[in-house]
């Protein structure tokens, strides 16, 4: 099927512009990685949300990061991320504390039971991410990671756009 006869297929309506064509497209495709993703770490007991606070946690170190630091760098906003991390805690999976310096902040670290729970997921998380995105080469994959970035722009995190 030729790129004419796939975008002719597509019903008119207003969204029917490349750009709508594209969104969609996107929705479509991270909705597919997505339940691929939530199903694998569900075997570990773990939601995305959980898995995704743990991942950001990590690469913050033993340094921790405050809540609303965490909630800039999840890939999916959440807008009950205190609840979230209550529950991570109970679990101990994570661990708060407040800071000697500044009693006023509250700095979350992943636990040692976290860090485990990551161990045994990255190779399967790594496997993941090969099949899903197997039929395209490096160079291609490249390309994707700067137009995705590109078409973010200053969307990105939590600052306000310029």
């Amino acid at each position: 099927m030729t790129k004419k006869q796939k975008i002719a297929r597509n019903p008119v309506t207003p969204e029917a512009n490349t750009q709508g064509l594209v969104f969609v497209s996107l929705l479509r495709t991270a909705d597919t990685f997505t339940r691929g993703a939530e199903a694998l770490v569900k075997t570990a007991g773990l939601t995305g949300a959980q898995y995704n606070i743990l991942r950001v946690l990590r690469g913050a170190g033993e340094a921790g990061l405050g809540c609303s630091e965490i909630g800039c760098r999840l890939i999916s906003r959440d807008p009950d991320i205190t609840r979230l991390l209550d529950r991570m805690e109970s679990r101990g999976l994570i661990a708060r504390a407040r800071e000697i310096k500044d009693r006023r902040v509250v700095k979350t670290r992943i636990t040692p039971e976290g860090l485990r729970i990551l161990r045994g997921l990255d190779e399967p998380v790594q496997q993941l991410h090969r099949k899903q995105l197997r039929r395209l080469p490096e160079k291609k994959l490249r390309q994707m990671l700067h137009l995705l970035e590109e078409a973010r722009g200053h969307e990105e995190g939590c600052e306000s756009p310029e």
